[in-house]
């Protein structure tokens, strides 16, 4: 608080309370005035206030005390004991395959979550359900991930998954209510509150060096509080429950004095090079510095090894760049050298820093510089520069309280409430399964929406600041829904490709199916679909597409079976020219190719007999009347399933047929009436039968080239 240009501070320790009044002159402090007061009994333990009534007693005398010299006190600036600080790292992971654009607030929600990740392993909860009961004080992001490789920026990024990994500060709600309850006995409103390691470090690891691996130990009465830096931020916060009085009751346990005796020897050990004590028997004895140190470096020696084991164990079991040490229990003998040697460290990079180093502050000329002193400066400065504000908020009509560290977004009261963020948003759709051509191909389904965020009935985001007071409203974004496509959306238009066949133009398309059935490229997709498509590869293939069968059946090879053997006949096959070169149905067409189709020769018995060299009939010519005759008999008999076949009926691709041999019989006279066709006088006499001028008899034999003739006594006409 600001009166006449004064801050007035508090740093409540486990062993006493420091009030400061620092005056601030543009940006520069002088510290005015200090005042020291120890706790009449264990009102503290580890940082946390287990006696309101007692520490607001305290409190109290010294506000009284500094009211006389500065006038009326009502606001206060306070820390919060870096021992209550939980320090927890948190990564979150999300599936941004199918949805690139990754904004701003995909990105802070990321980060939410991941913090709300770390709140919930600080409650040492499974759940977040009493994660809201820790305050997040702050986090920094550690580096982002695309599909696992480091990245700069997820905005815009394509990739199946990105994550986060933060590290974030929390503190427990009772601490803050303790502090304020002490505070309120003794009438005093608290103005400001930050963090004790926060404090420390704001005043002597300016930003600018938190780049380095530099660890801070606050050494007060019951405890130590550690934080580290590295990479531009404060990456740990620890405490060992060792400190300065683990350095009185070694006095105490080794010169048998009662404890208050004891800390008044240890401090005089640090300015003088011999002691006098006297022990609870009333023995006065005079005892040199160094035998002093040296009866109690058990316990120098407990602290350093206590102190430097945190901060391995904080910093991934490696020695930091240097270690700076501040706090009354930093003045105890020998303890930076010690240190040092448990981390490896030239006794240079282990000192004690001072007020001196503080450069931004001044000190009235009866102030006492030490380093018990800069945390108490660093909270005044800090909870000036980076105050902690209490702020009441309501989200979904239930208050809130919550403070804040530089400014209260959104997503902070989203947090405090107990919001689970990572279910905020709404839950992708269904996905489905389809095979296409063989190889599975996942449809994601849509994207569940964002959040509705509402600050004062009006639209905000999970940044936007928020003030004391103001309405939220969080909603659920809407879960996605299962994709709906046709077979045109996930094919696109199916191939196809243009032929010319015997002077007609056809179109042959891609032949769709879905579960084995012909289907329209409109048809809708449905999960765990077999879908193929393939276009027409062959001749063949595409007249089948275009249905023309008897094209088909012609040029396919034409196979009869005669007496069992399989016999190709090539010339009943039609014939197939692709760009008037011969091909068969098995060759390969291009779109716009010229195909012609030519028709084998009919198949008949006789020709059949004929390509094979079957001797069917035996024949001879002669004449009759003057006209050649060739005269034929069956001698070998064609059987198709049991019907006999004539010399001139059709032949079928496939036919089966058996042949039986007939015994040979001469031509005689009689035989020339099959093939010949005479017309008999409707009056007649008679007829006389010539074979070469020689009467004969109808079953004269014949020979090959006779001359038969049949004469009528009336005359007689021969077609």
């Amino acid at each position: 608080m600001q009166v006449n240009n004064k801050l007035f501070a508090l740093d409540i320790g486990t062993r006493s309370v420091v009030g400061i009044i620092l005056e601030e002159t543009d940006g520069h402090y002088e510290a005015i005035e200090i005042i020291i007061r120890e706790h009449k009994d264990r009102a503290m333990l580890d940082g946390q206030i287990h006696d309101v009534l007692s520490v607001s007693d305290i409190i109290s005398e010294i506000k009284e005390e500094l009211e006389v010299t500065h006038g009326p006190l009502t606001k206060v600036c306070v820390a919060a004991a870096g021992r209550a600080l939980k320090t927890e790292r948190s990564k979150a992971i999300i599936d941004i395959s199918g949805n690139p654009m990754f904004s701003k607030q995909d990105i802070l929600h990321l980060e939410l979550s991941a913090v709300q990740l770390a709140q919930a392993a600080v409650a040492g909860e499974k759940s977040n359900d009493l994660g809201h009961h820790y305050y997040c004080v702050g986090y920094s992001v550690l580096y982002y991930q695309l599909d696992g490789e480091v990245i700069g920026s997820l905005i815009d990024q394509r990739g199946s998954e990105a994550s986060v990994e933060i590290i974030a500060t929390f503190l427990p709600k009772v601490v803050v209510e303790s502090l304020l309850a002490a505070l309120d006995r003794a009438g005093l409103e608290m103005d400001a509150l930050t963090l004790e390691p926060i404090a420390a470090i704001n005043v002597l690891i300016p930003a600018s060096m938190r780049r380095l691996n530099v660890a801070l130990v606050d050494i007060g009465a019951g405890t130590s509080d550690i934080a580290l830096t590295d990479s531009g931020t404060v990456i740990a916060y620890g405490m060992v429950p060792v400190a300065g009085d683990e350095i009185t009751e070694a006095v105490s346990d080794e010169f048998l004095l009662d404890f208050p005796l004891a800390e008044k020897a240890k401090r005089e050990l640090l300015e003088n090079e011999s002691i006098t004590i006297t022990d609870i028997l009333g023995f006065e004895t005079v005892i040199s510095k160094e035998e002093a140190i040296e009866r109690i470096t058990p316990a120098i020696d407990r602290l350093a090894e206590t102190i430097g084991d945190e901060i391995l164990r904080l910093n991934n079991d490696k020695s930091p760049k240097a270690v700076m040490l501040v706090g009354g229990g930093s003045l105890t003998p020998d303890l930076t050298r010690r240190l040092a040697n448990k981390l490896n460290l030239p006794d240079n990079r282990v000192a004690i820093r001072g007020l001196d180093a503080i450069s931004s502050v001044s000190f009235a000329s009866h102030i006492t510089k030490g380093p018990e002193l800069v945390t108490p400066i660093g909270i005044a400065i800090a909870a000036r520069q980076s105050p902690v504000q209490y702020h009441t908020v309501y989200v979904n009509g239930q208050p809130v309280r919550l403070f804040e560290v530089n400014k209260l977004t959104v997503g902070d009261c989203l947090l405090a409430a107990g919001i689970k963020m990572n279910k905020l948003y709404g839950k992708p759709g269904l996905a489905m399964i389809v095979s296409l051509n063989g190889k599975n191909v996942t449809i994601p389904g849509k994207h569940g929406q964002p959040p509705v965020l509402l600050k004062n009935d009006i639209p905000c985001t999970f940044d936007d600041q928020v003030d004391g007071g103001d309405q939220l409203t969080v909603e659920k974004g809407q879960d996605g829904v299962r994709t709906a496509l046709t077979l045109e959306d996930l094919i696109g238009e199916l191939p196809a490709k243009t032929i010319i066949l015997n002077g007609e133009r056809y179109e042959i398309r891609s032949k769709l199916t879905c579960n084995g059935l012909r289907v329209p490229i409109s048809q809708q997709v449905a999960d765990r679909d077999e879908i193929s498509f393939e276009m027409a590869d062959t001749i063949e293939d595409a007249l089948k597409e275009l249905n023309q069968a008897e094209i088909l059946r012609d040029t396919r090879p034409f196979y009869v079976k005669i007496d069992g053997k399989e016999q190709k006949i090539a010339e009943f096959m039609g014939k197939i020219h692709v760009n008037n070169v011969p091909a068969s149905l098995n060759n390969k067409f291009d779109h716009l190719d010229t195909i012609r189709f030519e028709k084998g020769t009919e198949p008949t018995l006789r020709r059949l007999t004929e390509l094979l060299g079957i001797r069917a009939m035996d024949t001879m010519p002669i004449f009759f009347n003057g006209q050649q005759i060739q005269l034929e008999h069956e001698i070998t008999a064609f059987v198709r399933e049991g019907t006999r076949i004539g010399m001139d009926e059709q032949i079928f691709n496939g036919d089966q047929i058996t042949t039986k041999q007939k015994e040979v019989q001469p031509f005689i006279f009689q035989d020339v009436f099959n093939f010949a066709q005479i017309d008999i006088p409707k009056e007649t006499r008679g007829f006389t039968l010539l074979k070469n001028g020689d009467k004969a008899a109808f079953d004269d034999c014949l020979a090959p080239g006779d001359e038969l003739n049949i004469t009528f006594e009336n005359p007689v006409s021969i077609k």
